[in-house]
């Protein structure tokens, strides 16, 4: 049988978090790295709006938002039990504030001077008020992961949007009082599975095998 099509942009954390999901269901499929500002006509085809991600499953389906993709791979296979999380309001809560107040704080923060009517300070105190405070409470709490000892969805979920965040001014960020948080975040850095999904991959049709590799840290 085809793999899966998947539609994705390396950095795009919606896309991060589908890739995430898709290498630890250990699902192959083929990728197609989008140029955003070009985007091809077979995407624009199945899925109008062109964001990414987008999967294109071989009976014809489409998904094309990233939770949805997330748990259809889950789905298949979940050798860890990320589906299984000991607090699945806690997580559902967190994740839709990260794909909803989070992320709008968190672009006024990355582009501050796109928005002058606040300072770069406000967005991002709005942005640890909604996410990233009750992320380091839920973690303080639960273990290095929101699983405990353990990642779970929702921990993949959320982290490529904490990623952004951490990266607008690392220096403030490693400073700061969110300690389990930047562990938590570490973490997932030097992981395995970030790296793997982070392989740089030409702008063209392509097929990968979704699943765990160990690159260079150079390479992401």
């Amino acid at each position: 049988m085809t793999p899966p099509l998947l539609y994705s942009f390396r950095r795009c954390p919606y896309a991060i978090r589908a890739r995430l999901a898709l290498a630890q269901a250990g699902v192959a499929v083929r990728t197609v790295e989008v140029d955003l500002k070009h985007k091809p006509p077979d995407l624009l085809a199945v899925s109008p709006r062109a964001t990414v991600p987008v999967l294109v499953l071989p009976a014809g389906q489409v998904l094309t938002e990233s939770l949805d993709i997330m748990r259809w791979a889950l789905a298949q296979h979940d050798p860890t039990g990320w589906l299984q999380s000991p607090q699945a309001e806690r997580d559902e809560f967190l994740i839709k504030t990260t794909d909803t107040a989070f992320k709008h704080w968190l672009d006024r923060y990355k582009y501050a001077d796109r928005h002058p009517d606040q300072s770069r300070e406000h967005y991002r105190q709005q942005a640890v008020d909604v996410l990233i405070a009750p992320l380091e409470e839920a973690l303080s709490h639960a273990g290095p992961w929101l699983g405990a000892t353990r990642p779970v969805m929702a921990d993949a979920a959320i982290f490529p949007f904490v990623r952004q965040f951490a990266a607008v001014e690392p220096a403030w960020w490693a400073s700061s009082q969110f300690t389990a948080t930047q562990v938590w975040l570490q973490s997932w850095l030097a992981s395995d599975l970030f790296w793997g999904v982070m392989r740089k991959q030409p702008v063209a049709d392509g097929v990968c095998q979704a699943g765990v590799f160990s690159l260079p840290l150079g390479d992401a």
